[in-house]
């Protein structure tokens, strides 16, 4: 069994090195005709191979290439309908030769779409019909007996990333535009949400005055319960800030701590975040430093907070 499934790897990543050889003007011919597509990429093909072409069309249009998968089988019941005007269109068929596929290619051709052939077949009906022919050959299956595709599938898969990741780099496609197309996910969440979409802001602020002292202070912490307060001079500036922590290390010392005044013993330089800083960034700088609380800035030159961020509201986000 282990010989078995070593040779089924072998075989496949064989397919897959084979390609390399066929990345020629063909290739950048099908890379440029589809980043010049003014409508979108569609994938088109049968049975395993329209399995791939679903996943390769789902990689495409998460990389910044609108496309959709077409069946064939239904396209030639109506669905062909789904074609457009400024369409390019991507065959994939190992043999060349599948029935549900040679039948709409008429169809394409009167529209005057133009057809990327992806086959094993050269000299197939699939491949002369192409504008542009990508050879996704195979010297043999992984299947002992030659029948279920296993090889060829994996060469086309092969083949669509590559080509979606050539024209992912052709577009200059960042990790922003793919955070946009994943909205839900982690990495959506990391490069979407900014500081200002999650900080505690206007009255939610915990602030005092620099002359109040500690043991009023404390109202100020435990009513906004963030554990911590900014302490602010005659302006409003922020000069200092105050923690649950800091109140035990001061009470260490003696309960007569509570009659100074916060300026006495608080942290001064307090770290700060600009609101429009990915909330990313603000993980990290509290990673950084060992602490679980922002405050947030308009600007660099700022010195009046116009909000508090937690670690608690960046993990609830699942920012991590």
């Amino acid at each position: 069994m282990i010989e078995t499934a070593k040779h089924v790897l072998r075989v496949e990543a064989d397919a897959i090195l084979a390609l390399l050889d066929r990345i020629d003007g063909s290739f950048a011919q099908a890379v440029e005709m589809i980043f010049a597509c003014k409508g979108r990429l569609v994938i088109t093909g049968m049975g395993k191979s329209g399995l791939i072409c679903q996943k390769v069309a789902a990689t495409m249009a998460s990389t910044g290439t609108p496309a959709l998968f077409l069946h064939p089988a239904e396209g030639i019941h109506g669905d062909l309908g789904m074609l457009m005007k400024g369409d390019v269109v991507m065959a994939v068929s190992n043999s060349g030769e599948t029935e549900e596929i040679a039948r709409i290619l008429p169809v394409i051709k009167r529209m005057g779409l133009p057809l990327i052939s992806m086959t094993g077949n050269p000299g197939s009906t699939l491949a002369r019909a192409g504008d542009v022919f990508l050879d996704i050959s195979v010297k043999e299956e992984a299947c002992p007996l030659g029948l279920a595709p296993t090889a060829s599938t994996t060469a086309t898969l092969a083949m669509g990333d590559a080509l979606a990741v050539t024209l992912l780099i052709r577009r200059g496609f960042k990790e922003e535009d793919f955070a946009l197309f994943h909205p839900g996910g982690t990495l959506g969440k990391r490069l979407l949400l900014r500081v200002e979409d999650m900080m505690h802001s206007g009255s939610a602020i915990p602030l005092v005055d620099q002359d109040m002292l500690l043991k009023e202070a404390l109202f100020e912490i435990t009513s906004k319960k963030l554990g911590i307060t900014g302490v602010c001079d005659s302006r409003g500036f922020l000069v200092g800030v105050f923690t649950d922590g800091d109140l035990r290390r001061a009470i260490e010392k003696g309960l007569e701590a509570l009659n100074l005044p916060i300026r006495e013993v608080m942290a001064v330089k307090p770290k700060r975040i600009l609101r429009s800083n990915l909330a990313a960034k603000a993980m990290q700088k509290m990673e950084e430093y060992s602490i679980t609380s922002l405050f947030v800035f308009e600007t660099d030159e700022s010195r009046i907070p116009v909000g508090i961020i937690h670690l608690h509201d960046l993990l609830k986000a699942g920012v991590v």
